[in-house]
């Protein structure tokens, strides 16, 4: 069953090639918006809490703030609208899930530099 699930995910499943990444990097996603005829893209930037699952089920959510209200959003990493993800900034977090980020507010919530070690 699992092998024939794995022939699945690579004969049917396009790959696309997109950065790595983990949790405390800030990146931008850039996604297609289907509204009516029209399509647009718009993108979510934001830090990344998590990313879990691997292959075909790999997914990430980023969280950024909207005014002073927290946003976050989960995105699969083989969903079709997922055009490009940038990495605008690469973080040093001690952990793969940083759950703890969302009660951080103000100079508490930043996250170091990785390249400033």
């Amino acid at each position: 069953m699992d092998s024939l699930i794995k022939y699945v995910e690579e004969k049917y499943i396009e790959k696309k090639d997109f950065p790595k990444f983990s949790s405390g990097d800030t990146i931008t996603a850039y996604y297609e918006i289907k509204e009516g005829q029209k399509t647009r893209t718009q993108f979510f930037k934001g830090v990344v809490i998590q990313v879990r699952g691997t292959g075909a089920t790999k997914t990430f959510t980023i969280r950024k703030m909207s005014g002073d209200v927290g946003v976050e959003r989960v995105f699969p990493i083989n969903m079709p609208a997922l055009q490009k993800i940038e990495v605008n900034k690469k973080g040093k977090v001690r952990r793969s899930r940083i759950y703890y980020f969302r009660k951080l507010r103000g100079k508490k919530a930043r996250i170091k530099d990785a390249s400033n070690n």
